[in-house]
């Protein structure tokens, strides 16, 4: 993955005031977004989800507290903004790296890049899963656009070369492939399946819907609410 964020930042502790408030979408690029960033993961790392006080975040990054709360409310949204801006990362190298003409193999790729950058880092990965599980209501909304921004970068895997949006079916095919990814990855926070177990389960849903998909009678599946488009 890119390591832009993911090398622990020891800072000497000099705050500085900025007042800039974090934009509310999934990235955050500026410069001491991205202190915060590195030191939550290094904090994670460390400790596990106990260790990412915002306190010791500010002190690490050499942010002040107040900017840290200006633009994370909680330990599980920082740790959610983390996954966020590494999902940035992979759909900037999608055109990059996602190619060739197998659908499946497209699919896949993407979520085998946010799976390592997880499960390489087994701490950090295990309190993110654990933030995203925790089903705080402050929390929704930057799931949602997490959940959303993800729909659409692997939709561009599933539509490489098609210049035509995608169909219900696909979407979701789409919608469902991400809520296999995060039982599996709950599976594995648990200790119930390692890394090659999370690939190799989502390839084989992947795989049953992506064969059924094209089958499918054109108007017989609505979107699902929330992801593309609204049931009815």
């Amino acid at each position: 993955m890119t390591d832009g964020i993911t090398s622990h930042n020891s800072a000497s502790g000099v705050h500085d005031d900025d007042d800039a408030g974090i934009a509310d979408g999934p990235t955050v690029v500026d410069e001491r977004t991205l202190r915060i960033l590195r030191a939550a993961i290094g904090l994670a790392e460390d400790g596990g989800f106990q260790a990412v006080r915002l306190r010791d975040v500010a002190q690490v990054s050499g942010v002040a507290l107040g900017t840290v709360y200006k633009r994370f409310r909680s330990k599980e949204d920082l740790l959610i903004g983390v996954i966020s801006h590494e999902l940035a990362a992979v759909r900037e190298r999608l055109t990059l790296e996602v190619t060739g003409d197998d659908r499946l193999a497209r699919l896949i790729a993407i979520f085998a890049l946010l799976t390592d950058f997880l499960c390489d880092r087994p701490n950090f990965g295990r309190a993110v899963i654990r933030s995203a599980a925790a089903g705080e209501q402050a929390m929704a909304e930057r799931l949602v656009r997490f959940h959303g921004a993800l729909a659409e970068v692997v939709v561009a895997a599933l539509l490489t070369g098609e210049a035509r949006p995608p169909t219900p079916a696909e979407i979701l095919v789409v919608s469902v492939l991400q809520r296999v990814w995060f039982s599996l990855l709950v599976g594995w926070a648990s200790g119930i399946q390692d890394r090659a177990a999370i690939l190799d389960e989502l390839t084989s849903a992947a795989a049953l819907m992506i064969h059924g998909v094209d089958r499918v009678p054109e108007g017989a599946i609505s979107p699902p609410a929330g992801r593309g488009g609204r049931s009815r």
